[in-house]
């Protein structure tokens, strides 16, 4: 690896800050990828934070509130169409409950448990049939919940206890509503900027639900436990307390919340209990018993637990036959898990439909002409499986995708309805040109929402007989049970996608889990990425960094001491020296770096970028004509644009040739610069030209999967900005990617799937 032709090392410029390094922020960014910014949405970049220490009880007074909440008033979530779709799929709770009903053991090995998990799961039960109440059943009654909140036909349909932010529908807020929620958060020191974010997430009668459950405030987005502590307390005065129910339940909801950012759909009983004694909790066990009676999170259990010392199950016990040494010592123990009923949903939803769709396909076709006529033999492969089944993992680089476009061309060959969904607008695009019709590639966005693709038919389902999901890793859990939901009976899916990158931004590891329970069969590419950027990623992905040959520059290191140099660099990479080597143009190249805040991150580059390539006063909320930019229009998609205009009705955009208009109230939290990204954000993507920057304070954040992605970004072209020594060969050999908690793999494992793979 080499530098470019008139590159190399030397002083920071006169025009580059030399200020001292910063660690990045930890705040919430306004794009749907909060990972880079050290709550991780994607789960690879940071480590799973369960807590953020240990605050005492009387955490921030009601000024502190106030000044930490203007800093960061957060806007109204916005509901996607995948999860419109998911909250009208409420109904099949009524499916689901009856299915899990007809088992003969709801939750494995349950007679197994003893001690918290065998209270749990017996609280769970009994509350959920209305045998006993939760203080009735345990024999350390939980705290009553002072005031507790209106039965949920008084809230606008809300859940008993916190709302899920990410999922509230955004609603329109009446004047009256917001008159009075102001006039409570006034009263409890919290900024006035607050009203608009909570009555969108937890209704009309917000202003009620705060003044009974002050705690409720930790359902708005970016608001913190210790402001919640300050608000409640100037609300509630001496009588409330670290114990009281209503805070506790609000605590375990916004923990569950947070696990979710990380990429979990539930978290560990035993995490959770531990994370609530450090917020000053007296008795977890109780908090967690109390969240479970109040509908806050679900309990399950995974695995199995032997029975104590001198026990059997309970019907050994009766008869004496059975003695515990005798009874499975060798199993492992369980594990009991607390999650939200959201993402419970749809990892049920999502098994219950990839095991019909494995059970419903007629397997008899024949394809052996159109598998014979394939571009390659990985092509032949993949084309024989799906033939046969309704499910198949498709797994590859970049190159690979050339193999899902020639099943899709195959299908549509042989007259069945055949397309291809991919995450991002630049893949749709690759996708189309692979297969030569640009009817043939749909963003799952655009699939989801009706914009794009076949519509529906008769019955509602997608009016297709093949979808091939390009970027499976980007698939999180609520948007694949909204597709497979959507998917007719007899319908085949192909889940397609390189196991190496980054996970999706929201909840879930769908394609993981479905590799790993192998629920279907499984086609592995043998197509290698070429050149010395395939080169290079393909070692990156078994953990090896190897220096590799770029005689065309095609891979080129730059070395740089700190983060202003790193600034420097990488602005005069962008606007002079891949243009002057390459005849790439800036607008082509796209940088990546490993957060959002600190001095070398996405706002201190897109700020030098644009000083560079587009200078101007920002009239338009910050934006000029030209400003390259990134669009998140709701949780969980990032789409790069640029600024074509504003006027009355907002800032105009052209989002990859789709023009976007941003309403005025909304720029400021769902618009920002794009000349540089996260690798979450860039995921799914590439561009001619790829420049990553790696300051010194980006060693905590790098792993090999972040690196993989961030390196594979570029097609003709990577530059490293590299300023972290001997952490990076170490992420990419020692750090994989975090493991996420779901429940998918236990659930598409215990499901009849008789003709997946062995």
């Amino acid at each position: 690896m080499t530098a470019l032709p008139g590159e190399t090392p030397g002083t920071v410029g006169t025009d580059t800050p030399q200020d001292a390094v910063s660690p990045p922020d930890t705040g919430a960014e306004g794009s749907a990828h909060a990972d880079d910014e050290g709550g991780s949405a994607g789960g690879e970049d940071a480590p799973a934070e369960v807590s953020a220490g240990s605050p005492d009880a009387d955490a921030v007074t009601a000024d502190a509130v106030a000044a930490d909440g203007a800093a960061e008033a957060p806007a109204v979530p916005e509901l996607s169409e995948a999860q419109a779709e998911l909250a009208a799929q409420r109904e099949l709770r009524e499916r689901i409950e009856k299915r899990k009903a007809e088992k003969t053991a709801p939750i494995a090995a349950g007679t197994g448990l003893s001690g918290t998990a065998a209270e749990l799961l017996a609280a769970v039960r009994a509350v959920e049939s209305g045998e006993k109440s939760g203080t009735a059943f345990f024999g350390s009654p939980a705290p009553a919940p002072a005031a507790r909140r209106p039965e949920p036909a008084a809230t606008a349909a809300q859940p008993p206890r916190a709302p899920v932010p990410a999922a509230a529908a955004p609603q329109a807020a009446s004047p009256e509503a917001l008159d009075a929620v102001r006039a409570v958060l006034v009263e409890g020191g919290a900024p006035e900027a607050l009203a608009r974010p909570a009555v969108g997430v937890l209704g009309e009668q917000a202003a009620e639900l705060l003044r009974t459950d002050p705690w409720q405030l930790l359902a708005v987005p970016a608001v913190r436990p210790e402001q919640a502590d300050g608000f409640a307390r100037a609300l509630l005065g001496a009588g409330c307390g670290p114990d009281d129910g209503r805070r506790t339940a609000a605590l375990v909801g916004w923990l569950l919340e947070r696990a979710a950012l990380q990429g979990h759909t539930a978290l560990d009983a035993g995490a959770v209990r531990a994370a609530l004694a450090e917020r000053a909790v007296g008795d977890p066990d109780a908090a967690v018993r109390n969240a479970i009676e109040e509908g806050v999170a679900l309990v399950f259990q995974e695995g199995d637990e032997p029975a104590p010392d001198g026990e059997g199950d309970e019907e050994g016990a009766a008869d004496g036959t059975v003695l515990a040494e005798d009874a499975d010592a060798d199993r492992e123990p369980a594990q009991v898990l607390l999650g939200l009923d959201r993402y419970a949903l749809a990892e049920e939803s999502l098994a219950d439909g990839l095991a019909r769709l494995v059970n419903a396909c007629e397997k008899a076709a024949d394809w052996a002409e159109a598998a014979a006529a394939a571009p390659s033999p990985s092509a032949a492969e993949l084309i024989r499986t799906t033939a046969a089944a309704g499910l198949v993992a498709h797994s590859g680089g970049e190159a690979a995708r050339a193999e899902p476009a020639a099943l899709i061309a195959a299908a549509r060959g042989l007259g069945l309805r055949a397309l291809g969904a991919t995450h991002s607008e630049d893949g749709r695009r690759r996708l189309a040109a692979a297969t030569g019709d640009p009817d043939t590639a749909v963003t799952l966005a655009g699939l989801l929402s009706g914009a794009q693709g076949p519509g529906r038919d008769e019955d509602g389902a997608l009016a297709l007989d093949l979808l091939v999901v390009l970027d499976a890793p980007q698939l999180d859990v609520e948007n694949a049970a909204v597709l497979v939901e959507a998917l007719a009976d007899g319908a085949r899916l192909v889940l397609s996608g390189d196991p190496g990158v980054l996970g999706s931004a929201g909840a879930g590891r769908v394609f993981a889990d479905v590799l790993a329970a192998r629920a279907c069969p499984q086609v592995v590419s043998r197509t290698p990425d070429p050149g010395p950027i395939g080169e290079l990623v393909s070692g990156i992905g078994i953990g090896e960094l190897h220096q590799v040959d770029a005689p065309g520059k095609e891979v080129v290191i730059v070395p740089v001491r700190d983060a202003g140099e790193a600034v420097h660099r990488t602005v005069q990479l962008v606007a002079d020296s891949v243009p002057r080597a390459f005849s790439i143009p800036a607008e082509e190249t796209q940088v990546i770096t490993v957060g959002h805040g600190g001095a070398a991150g996405t706002r201190a580059l897109n700020e030098a970028l644009k000083q560079r390539l587009n200078p101007g006063p920002g009239r338009f909320g910050g934006f000029d004509p030209g400003d390259r930019v990134v669009h998140v229009p709701a949780p969980g998609r990032a789409v790069p644009g640029v600024v074509r205009s504003a006027d009355a009705e907002g800032l105009r955009l052209d989002c990859g040739g789709v023009p976007v208009v941003v309403p005025q109230e909304r720029v400021e939290s769902s618009v920002r610069h794009g000349w540089a990204l996260s690798a979450h954000q860039a995921a799914g993507m590439r561009w001619p030209a790829a420049v990553v920057v790696l300051p010194g304070d980006a060693a905590q954040g790098l792993s090999r999967p972040w690196v993989y992605t961030a390196f594979g970004r570029g097609e003709r072209h990577l530059s490293v900005v590299h300023g972290v020594d001997q952490a990076l060969p170490h992420a990419v050999a020692q750090i994989p990617a975090q493991e996420r908690t779901t429940r998918l793999r236990p659930l598409l494992e215990a499901l009849p799937t008789p003709d997946a793979a062995s």
